[in-house]
């Protein structure tokens, strides 16, 4: 019994580590270059990246993008390098804040978010 109760749970510990995985495959970031502060470069000129998604242009889909990282800014009507079309709202954020990581995988793991990627400003 007590076996089968490990296996179960190994079991959901390997999904989980999966769906992770799956959808920090929407994050188009090299997240290896930047630091424990989310900025990379050289030390004596790192910046913060910048990134951008889009998102459904509805109230409930920007509530729970804020209930994640408070700071997004929402465009709607700007399409971004995303392509955020009709009916969708051009989001940016900031790696710069320690829990970049977890803000990331969080978006990611929204069902409307479908890429995140990083913004350039042109």
């Amino acid at each position: 019994m007590l076996i089968g109760a490990l296996v179960f749970v190994m079991g959901c510990s390997d999904r989980e580590e999966k769906v992770v995985a799956d959808t920090m495959a929407k994050v188009e970031i090299d997240l290896n270059a930047l630091d424990h502060e989310g900025l990379r470069g050289p030390a004596d000129g790192k910046v913060a990246v910048s990134y951008e998604f889009a998102i459904p242009n509805t109230e409930e889909c920007k509530i729970a993008v804020r209930k994640i990282d408070p700071s997004v800014e929402f465009m709607p009507g700007s399409k971004g390098r995303v392509g955020a079309g009709d009916g969708k709202c051009l989001c940016i954020g900031s790696t710069h804040k320690q829990s970049y990581r977890v803000v990331l995988r969080s978006l990611s793991e929204l069902p409307f978010v479908d890429r995140i990627m990083e913004c350039h400003f042109e």
